[in-house]
């Protein structure tokens, strides 16, 4: 006999052992070894990372002061998947480097934004290959919620890439605002958040 209501209880799926694997290699994370942004030298992998915050940019002094003794406080967390991920395929290629090349994006945004100095910043990264790139976004969701980066939550447009020939009406990001330089986001001509409200939104944050 098909049923003519839904018990939810019926159709949800909870699972103590997952939220105890995302939780564990969150933990890894933040044992791994710091490095300047982008590390020194490439490496293969998809994986997490976390950039880190230590300069003297005045709206940015909370995240600043809270890294100095120890980097705890991430400005912006992120993910690096493989080829063919969003289709439901994994990369079997184990030397392509993602992970690497979306921290050399990063270095290059940092450097054309005004306002912020590349030896400024630091990164952890973890390396999720094989099953364990499913967990990708699980443990990139999990570290937003943890600890609210500021450029994750408030800020918006870091991660954001140039949209391409024939799309330049789009407004520029509350980042490119912020920090002006992009050479992409300079062309685009939609109309822009206020500075004086992005600042805002920052003091109210902290």
């Amino acid at each position: 006999m098909i049923p003519l209501s839904v018990n939810p209880q019926l159709h949800t799926f909870r699972s103590p052992t997952y939220k105890s694997v995302v939780d564990k290699a969150i933990c890894f994370l933040q044992g791994t070894p710091v490095h300047s942004l982008p590390p020194g030298c490439g490496f293969p992998g998809t994986g997490v990372y976390a950039l880190y915050y230590t300069g003297d940019f005045e709206p940015y002094q909370k995240i600043s002061v809270s890294n100095q003794e120890a980097y705890v406080q991430p400005i912006y967390v992120g993910k690096a998947v493989p080829s063919g991920w969003r289709a439901g395929k994994r990369s079997s290629n184990h030397l392509t480097q993602p992970l690497y090349i979306r921290l050399r994006e990063h270095q290059k945004s940092i450097q054309q934004g005004q306002g912020l100095d590349i030896a400024d910043f630091m990164c952890r990264f973890m390396i999720l290959g094989g099953i364990e790139t499913d967990l990708i976004s699980s443990v990139e969701a999990r570290l937003i919620r943890k600890f609210d980066p500021l450029w994750n939550i408030m800020i918006d447009g870091f991660g954001n890439h140039d949209p391409g020939s024939g799309r330049h009406d789009q407004a520029r990001s509350e980042w490119d605002v912020l920090h002006p330089g992009r050479s992409w986001a300079d062309k685009l001509k939609g109309a822009e958040p206020l500075l004086q409200d992005i600042l805002k939104k920052i003091q109210q944050s902290s």
